[in-house]
Order: structure tokens, then C-alpha cells, then sequence
């Protein structure tokens, strides 16, 4: 029976070596039986908001760096924000957590729109990882990937680079059958 990954992270299990995904999380955007479509959000590029803004003569807004969400469409943009005050047509994919391509709530993001009442955090992502029919059912078969529900908190607040550490992390707990401090080891 199908079960949709949307609003999970895929976490890369140790084994996987393929360099689009070596150490990657997914945030699965979408999981239907037909295809499959999520943003790497641990693949921080070199180049940052403001160099973009600039180049396109915008204004400067942010020294967050442009994410590699993925090896598919790379020319296309995704913006992830925790502010449900932004754009109507943003799609939330899990609690905190909303996701648009529009013009509109891009602007209103990089300008900090004053209907905002909390403190907005967003990602610019080029690219996305997509699986045709049956693809990542396979992959998740073989081992390749592990899910964990997805939490704003890690997509937003947590250095990049511990992403991947802090969600295996978490799986390990999960499964862990016996506490790492064990009171008494002698006793097993």
C-alpha cells in the first residue's frame, strides 16, 4: 500500500555515494505513486542572496548563501519560509514550513515585508531532485534512503553542514534498542 513521503526528509543512508546525494537530506515537496520531487537542504553553494541581488540590480537583503536543491532544472528557483503571512498561492509542506516559486512572495520575503509579525527565515534553492514512477520506492527498498518527518526547525536554524549528522542522529535514537549510557552494562 503507498504511503506519501511529502512533508519527510529523506536522509541519506552511509552507503550512498552518488555526489548529488553523498550526506544529503530531502525535503520531499511532493510523493504520489506517478513521480516524486524534493529540495536538498543541506547543499549550500558559494554564492550568496546578495552577490544574486546584486548581479540582477536589486537590493542586497541577505548573506545567506543560494542552496543546490537538487541535480534536476537547476535554472529553476524554490524558495522554503516559515511565514504564513507571505503569498497566498505558498504551498506548506509540513507545520513552519511553506514553499513558492512566486515572484510575488519572493519580493515580499527579500524585503521583509512589514505584514509579517514574527521573525521570517527563508532559503533560496536552484534545482530539485525528482523521481519517476517507482524510482525512490526502489531506492528506499534498497536501503538508500531513510525518512524522518520533516521539522522547520532543522531547514532553518541549524548549520547546514550538521544537517545530515543531526537527522541521523535522531534515526539512530529511534532505533536504538538500548540506551548509549547504559547504568549498569554488566547486567546484560
Amino acid at each position: 500500500m503507498f504511503k506519501s513521503l511529502r512533508g519527510h526528509f529523506l536522509v541519506a543512508s552511509n552507503h550512498l555515494k552518488d555526489s548529488n546525494f553523498y550526506r544529503a537530506v530531502v525535503l520531499m515537496l511532493e510523493h504520489t505513486e506517478e513521480s516524486a520531487m524534493g529540495i536538498v537542504v543541506n547543499r549550500p553553494s558559494s554564492i550568496a542572496v546578495d552577490a544574486a541581488m546584486t548581479q540582477l540590480n536589486q537590493t542586497p537583503v541577505s548573506t545567506e548563501p543560494i542552496f543546490a536543491g537538487g541535480p534536476v532544472d537547476t535554472s529553476a528557483l524554490f524558495i522554503l519560509h516559515n511565514c504564513s503571512e507571505f503569498g497566498k498561492d505558498d504551498e506548506q509542506i509540513t507545520p513552519g514550513v511553506f514553499v513558492t516559486g512566486s515572484n510575488d512572495s519572493f519580493e515580499s520575503l527579500l524585503s521583509k515585508d512589514s505584514t509579517c509579525n514574527h521573525d521570517c527565515h527563508f532559503r533560496v534553492y536552484c534545482g530539485y531532485a525528482g523521481w519517476g514512477p517507482l524510482q525512490l520506492d526502489d531506492e528506499l527498498n534498497r536501503g538508500d534512503w531513510r525518512t524522518l518527518p520533516a521539522e522547520g526547525t532543522i531547514v532553518f536554524e541549524f548549520d547546514p553542514y550538521n544537517i545530515w549528522e543531526r537527522c541521523t542522529e535522531q534515526l539512530n535514537q529511534q532505533n536504538r534498542l538500548l540506551p548509549h549510557n547504559v547504568e549498569n552494562p554488566e547486567w546484560n
